[in-house]
């Protein structure tokens, strides 16, 4: 999660919303990182996520990342909750919850959705207040 945290703050350097991802292996190589970038690019799907996803699947060299892990600062939102399932990761560990656009437990349950074909584990709370902070205090800053 401090991994995750750093690419938040790289976010801010580019006048984004602090979130941050990792996308590890089963053995605990990172596999790819991002932070959001949707300021930054102009592209509404430019979300840490996403972008981790990419970067990832990229480095593996197939969309499939069975036995990956991806740990984000905040809950993923729909969109993000959908490519996490449709990549087939293991697990999501997340920090902060999003009570507004939370899809991984919080507003919606998509990645846990047992109409789907893939389910990842969820572990959410992991240095929350930490990751909470930083989204506050950029937040406070506009």
């Amino acid at each position: 999660m401090r991994l995750a945290l750093a690419e938040a703050r790289r976010a801010v350097e580019g006048g984004d919303v602090p979130v941050g991802a990792v996308v590890l292996s089963a053995d605990g190589a990172v596999l790819g990182a991002g932070h959001n970038e949707r300021e930054a690019t102009g592209d509404p799907t430019a979300h840490a996520e996403v972008l981790a996803i990419r970067r990832a699947a990229e480095r593996v060299g197939e969309w499939r990342l069975s036995g990956c892990t991806l740990v984000v600062t905040l809950e993923p939102c729909t969109m993000c909750a959908g490519a996490l399932v449709l990549s087939r990761v293991d697990r999501v560990v997340y920090g902060a919850r999003d009570e507004k656009a939370g899809a991984a437990g919080s507003l919606w349950d998509v990645v846990r959705d047992r109409r789907l074909n893939h389910r990842p584990e969820v572990i959410e709370g992991v240095l929350a207040e930490d990751c909470a902070a930083l989204l506050t205090e950029f937040f406070r800053a506009r």
